[in-house]
């Protein structure tokens, strides 16, 4: 008996690539598009209806049959509200992982059990390799596409049930497939945007409309105000520009390099100045989450600081407490509280924690 895959359908060249590839192993395969996005209209968000249009034409030109589900109450529950939220408390969340833990690999594999299907199969760039008795997230081949930090916090278990039909492809392999077979969106621009803001809006507009203005101090490491910013949610560390005040440097500006949660101010420093808190050689990490088997003591691992920065050597020790510090071999720079930090065994995704103070 063929394997009945539920594969989730963007409307981009990697899921649709995946969709054709499941079916050539003669698989029974089915589409689903989660509509997760209902205010297009506020601000201009999420062209949903192109997407829905392409992903459609692809199930069509596949043969294979075609669904929507409503995921738009579960995700503006755990997505959206848990952005605004973060921002709003000063953090900076990762809206691609929340969706990937709690949407796609959390409520759409339920939806796909609870109707039948033995595997949920989605156009990620990773891959799952299985051990004895348990499965092993991995990087993707295509080093440049790899998303593996994106999967950081979902459940092991779900592995099982779990299909990545692209991550052994490069990008140019997937692009050239799509265009072989005649794949109607062979040649759609890939997104690079937060779903939801669908690159018309960008996140700073989104959240001036969601957060109220609190206006506080800017001030420079010793303590002397330079300025008024009008909300800490408006800017990240390492930001340069916008923030808004004159530095009296021929050439040199401001750089953001903290924030102070309690009295609401905004710290600023200059690039050159030492100990300006900027790079760190170590952070502490909370909410520690493992793929497989928790890890306890100390270890020396591959981190990845942020989703397009490459993996660096670095030492481990995990706490019984769901905390960990990280030793950085070379100094990292702009590390914000509320980001994620992915760590690995060689290609193997082994889980992430959030950086905390």
């Amino acid at each position: 008996m063929s394997k009945r895959v539920l594969i989730a359908i963007s409307g981009g060249v990697d899921s649709a690539v995946a969709a054709f590839l499941l079916k050539s192993m003669g698989m029974d395969v089915s589409a689903v598009y989660m509509r997760t996005w209902q205010n297009e209209n506020e601000l201009g968000q999420c062209p949903w209806a192109e997407d829905l249009q392409s992903a459609k034409s692809v199930a069509d030109h596949l043969a294979i049959p075609f669904s929507i589900v409503n995921m738009m109450s579960f995700y503006k529950k755990h997505v959206v509200e848990a952005l605004i939220d973060g921002y709003r408390r000063g953090i900076t969340p990762n809206p691609d992982i929340l969706c990937n833990q709690f949407i796609k690999f959390g409520a759409l594999l339920d939806y796909a059990v609870k109707n039948g299907f033995t595997e949920l199969a989605t156009g990620h760039y990773c891959r799952i390799f299985k051990e004895k008795n348990t499965h092993q997230l991995w990087e993707g081949i295509d080093e440049t596409k790899d998303q593996s930090y994106f999967l950081s916090r979902i459940c092991g278990n779900a592995l099982e049930k779990i299909l990545f039909p692209v991550g052994h492809l490069r990008k140019v392999e997937v692009r050239a497939l799509a265009q072989k077979i005649g794949l109607p969106n062979a040649n759609r621009r890939e997104s690079q945007d937060i779903c939801f803001l669908g690159g018309k809006v960008t996140l700073q507009d989104f959240l001036r409309s969601h957060l109220k203005p609190n206006p506080g101090d800017i001030i420079r490491c010793d303590g002397k105000v330079v300025g008024r910013h009008s909300g800490l949610y408006r800017y990240t560390m390492g930001q340069r520009k916008g923030i808004g005040v004159p530095s009296n440097r021929d050439f040199e500006k401001f750089v953001v390099v903290g924030k102070d949660l309690e009295k609401n101010q905004l710290i600023v420093a200059f690039e050159s100045d030492r100990a300006n808190g900027l790079s760190t050689h170590s952070v502490i990490l909370s909410d520690v989450h493992f793929i497989g088997e928790p890890i306890a003591g100390s270890h020396a691992m591959l981190g990845k600081v942020r989703y397009r920065d490459p993996s660096i050597p670095v030492h481990i020790t995990f706490a019984e407490n769901g905390r960990a510090a990280v030793e950085f071999e070379t100094a990292q720079r702009a590390l914000a509280e509320g980001q994620t930090f992915a760590f690995y065994d060689d290609k193997r995704l082994l889980g992430s924690g959030i950086y905390t103070t």
